[in-house]
């Protein structure tokens, strides 16, 4: 899909690139031209620009062909299979800022218990910027009054495949277990710990991408970007701006752009469509969604939005779909669900991500890698530097493993329990209603402890302690937490397709579920010896009919 700007460029975009190839002494003959046509710069042209020797020429053209290469390229995917990628996806994908998906999980510790969960973050990323692509471009063809451009849809494209740059080793492991535990400095960067996702390491490893590769933002003003506005709105797809804040990447009539990628409002986005698929074949799960469909029936509606004082505001853009799609809509919120039940929060894959995460908090400190300036980060504080992170995979494990310092030794006898199956082993779960409290996990593990004597004859005080057990939460819901998601999505019908309105559950059928979350608490011993652990299954079979009965309700 070529625009009528492609090709174009400005002189002082050219002119850093002449620089980067030691060819500045040519900055005046390009600077003076406000607008460089690079299909029509052949080696007679540059010849009458007075551009001399041939040398220097054939350097020029061979900038020019990195900038503006001659097609794009097919990536055969297991998944969604030809997919034809622009060239500036192309040139994003071939760059180590995107290359370092290659090494990171995108189940973090699942390979451990699904030997087919071996894909990583790069393909499910190629995947969702080809997703991205699809959805924008269908609603381009069948509503043209949006005026969805080729900015857009380039735009779309490149934050679908740079969504999750930002990931450290193990996906969520990292950002969710990690990070938050870990030892935070003084200052602005223990500021940062305390509140740092992914996303935001993926907003900033984008502008390091684009920095640190001086062809990129010449290539994309050349397939017709403005990078003024561009790039902003790229990163606020990356990362969706507060709502309370303004969009500035692009106008409120076009608003629904923001819901392709990553779509805060009901969870339906091209993101979702991509792991639901890939990881559903790489666990060998069935995948009950249809996203082709989906996309199929996607229409941009003006839907009236209601605030908290009862007033409704009119005409914001959303993305709805058909009335009778609801079925389909309820096998996502459920196969996301079992998915999270089935392989996510797999009890045998927590305790694996949580031994990681505490060999990675043994290891922090010892750690280093090499950042901007030559500055040395650790494992934690390297999210403040996008050139350290960039090194930052699942290879930090095996760095442990196979270390040989005695500082990393605690670090690396944890790992290796972990390769060798000695992790610390199910005791049970106990139901729990609603969302716990900080205290309760702790308060678990207490009484726990305290559970003595159990009711076995002969047996006497073992001496367990709080911490010979791991308590951890796991809260599986379809999408909105204990609420139905179907209610934040807008519908339409096929004999008015601009008119949205709620469908109920009741509506859709009668068997659905009245519950759409729960929260259980998974028990674990850490000692690994017959005794003792037979000695803490007694301790969980004593405390669980009390936390039971003190923390469930039944519907």
């Amino acid at each position: 899909m070529a625009s009528e700007n492609d090709g174009e460029m400005s002189g002082d975009s050219m002119c850093k690139i002449l620089k980067e190839e030691g060819l500045g002494k040519w900055d005046e003959t390009f600077r003076k031209m406000s607008v460089i046509k690079l299909r029509e710069l052949n080696d007679g042209v540059l010849t009458e620009m007075g551009i001399d020797p041939l040398e220097d020429r054939q350097k020029i053209l061979d900038s020019i062909l990195k900038i503006w290469p001659a097609a794009h390229k097919v990536f055969n995917d297991p998944i969604h299979g030809h997919m034809e990628l622009h060239p500036v996806l192309v040139k994003i994908i071939d760059m180590p800022q995107f290359q370092r998906l290659r090494y990171i999980k995108q189940l973090g510790a699942g390979y451990f218990v699904y030997p087919g969960a071996s894909h990583n973050r790069f393909e499910h990323s190629i995947g969702v910027g080809h997703l991205a692509g699809e959805l924008v471009k269908a609603l381009k063809e069948k509503q043209p009054d949006l005026n969805i451009n080729d900015r857009d849809i380039l735009c779309v494209q490149i934050a679908g495949l740079c969504h999750d740059l930002g990931h450290g080793p193990f996906s969520h492991l990292f950002d969710q277990m990690f990070i938050p535990k870990a030892t935070r400095p003084s200052g602005s960067l223990g500021e940062k710990m305390r509140t740092w996702k992914h996303e935001d390491a993926s907003e900033e490893m984008f502008d390091h991408l684009v920095e640190s590769n001086g062809y990129l933002p010449g290539m994309m003003e050349a397939y017709g970007l403005k990078l003024s506005e561009d790039l902003d709105f790229i990163k606020e797809m990356i990362k969706l701006p507060e709502a309370k804040k303004k969009y500035k990447g692009r106008p409120e009539e076009k608003s629904f752009l923001y819901e392709i990628v990553a779509n805060k409002r009901n969870g339906i986005d091209v993101d979702k469509f991509d792991y639901f698929a890939r990881d559903c074949h790489h666990l060998g799960i069935k995948n009950n969604f249809d996203h082709g469909r989906f996309i199929k029936f996607a229409r941009v509606c003006d839907v009236d939005e209601q605030k908290g004082d009862g007033q409704k505001v009119k005409g914001q853009k959303h993305i709805c779909t058909r009335d009778k799609e609801g079925n389909n809509l309820y096998d996502l919120f459920h196969t996301r669900y079992s998915l999270h039940r089935r392989a996510y929060q797999h009890n045998v894959v927590k305790i694996i991500e949580h031994m990681i995460t505490e060999a990675f908090l043994k290891a922090d400190q010892h750690i280093q890698i090499k950042g901007s300036g030559g500055e040395m980060f650790t494992l934690s504080t390297a999210i403040a530097d996008m050139e350290a992170y960039t090194k930052l995979t699942d290879c930090v494990f095996y760095k442990i493993l196979n270390s040989t310092e005695d500082t990393l030794q605690k670090a690396r006898e944890i790992l290796k329990n972990i390769v060798d199956r000695k992790h610390y082993r199910f005791l049970g779960e106990i139901k729990h209603k609603g969302t716990p409290t900080k205290d309760e996990i702790p308060q678990l593990k207490e009484e726990l402890a305290a559970a003595l004597p159990f009711p076995r004859q002969g047996v006497q005080a073992d001496g367990l302690t709080k911490e010979d057990f791991v308590v951890l939460s796991a809260t599986m819901d379809y999408g909105s937490g204990a609420e139905d998601p179907i209610n934040s999505v807008d519908f339409y019908s096929k004999k008015n397709p601009n008119q949205t309105f709620k469908i109920t559950r009741k509506e859709v059928s009668k068997l659905l579920p009245v519950q759409f979350s729960e929260t259980l608490f998974r028990v674990y011993g850490k000692k690994m010896d017959s005794k003792s652990l037979d000695a803490a299954r007694g301790h969980f079979e004593q405390l669980n009919p009390v936390w039971s009965d003190s923390h469930v309700t039944e519907p």
